[in-house]
């Protein structure tokens, strides 16, 4: 097996990666990378506890460009992007790194089960993510979220991989970097993950999921807490949307499911309106960085078939 880059990011996460790391360190060629972003707890300590290279941010940035800098400091054929609150089981990567010598495959989605804390008597027998789905409103979701693990025993095409924990090609994500950029910076957070899993698609790589690849995830968000979030979370969610559409959709693709798209997007404004005006900003937001998302696009045009993309839409 080829050396691996198990690439984690740390926000004050040493509580969390007192689990995750050294699951992530027990892995077989691997050269565990942790970014830390301006950390002030003992981030540094469990790497050096680890054996892991620490990236170190002196200032404080978004999820895109802290794992921009991780990328961009890392090299190596494959790199796992973890989060510190996923914890790997022992044969993840052996059961992973297989599917990406396929034709075609530029990245490998896992088996994610919930877990309610990082102990193992924690953890769920309960679908966290079997990849990632776009539906044909544009709305992107997690396959399988709170199913029994038995529903999703079986390899197959996915989407994407769900950001907490994928297995990418590093080809792939070269193929889709704009400049240094590999995750948008303009979006910061929110849908990053799709977005970099569409970009993906639109350069003709395909994904898989894998169940034998199985780790556990303390999701932070979730549908059923999104009134949980901060409003400008939710405002973010809401303008990164339109941003990964105007960077991804092909004239093909939004004429023959223009219906769906218009007729959530109707949905959605009467919503904002009636329901949730904070998240109103987040059109002038979009409209003002639609000209960075149009030379985002214009550096990797679409070419992938929509035909095979079409097969994967719910």
């Amino acid at each position: 097996m080829s050396a691996t880059t198990i690439l984690m990011l740390s926000v004050d996460e040493a509580h969390l990666l007192e689990r995750s790391l050294p699951a992530a360190a027990a892995q077989p060629a691997v050269d565990v990378v942790v970014i830390d972003n301006a950390c002030t707890d003992r981030t540094a300590t469990l790497c050096e506890q680890h054996g892991a290279r620490r990236i170190a941010l002196r200032e404080r940035r978004s999820y895109a460009a802290a794992m921009n800098a991780g990328l961009a400091a890392t090299g190596g054929p494959a790199v796992l992007l973890l989060n510190a609150d996923c914890v790997l089981d022992g044969g993840f990567l052996a059961a992973a790194h297989p599917r990406l010598g396929e034709p075609g495959v530029g990245s490998v989605a896992p088996l994610l089960l919930r877990a309610t804390g990082m102990e193992p008597a924690d953890r769920l027998d309960v679908v966290d993510a079997a990849g990632m789905t776009l539906d044909r409103r544009r709305k992107n979701s997690l396959v399988g979220h709170g199913e029994p693990r038995a529903q999703h025993a079986r390899a197959g095409e996915v989407f994407g991989g769900d950001g907490a924990c994928v297995l990418y090609r590093r080809e792939t994500l070269n193929a889709i970097a704009v400049g240094a950029e590999v995750f948008d910076e303009d979006m910061a957070l929110w849908a990053s993950d799709a977005d970099v899993a569409w970009r993906a698609r639109n350069a003709g790589w395909r994904s898989v999921f894998e169940p034998a690849a199985v780790a556990w995830h303390v999701r932070f968000y979730s549908p059923g807490n999104r009134p949980l979030l901060a409003p400008e979370h939710r405002r973010l969610q809401f303008r990164n949307r339109l941003l990964m559409i105007a960077k991804n959709e092909t004239g093909r693709g939004f004429a023959r499911d223009a219906p769906f798209i218009l007729g959530y997007e109707i949905l959605a404004l009467g919503h904002a309106l009636l329901r949730e005006r904070t998240l109103l900003p987040g059109y002038t937001e979009a409209l003002a960085l639609l000209p960075a998302a149009r030379s985002r696009r214009n550096a990797h045009p679409p070419s992938a078939s929509w035909w095979q993309l079409r097969l994967l839409l719910p």
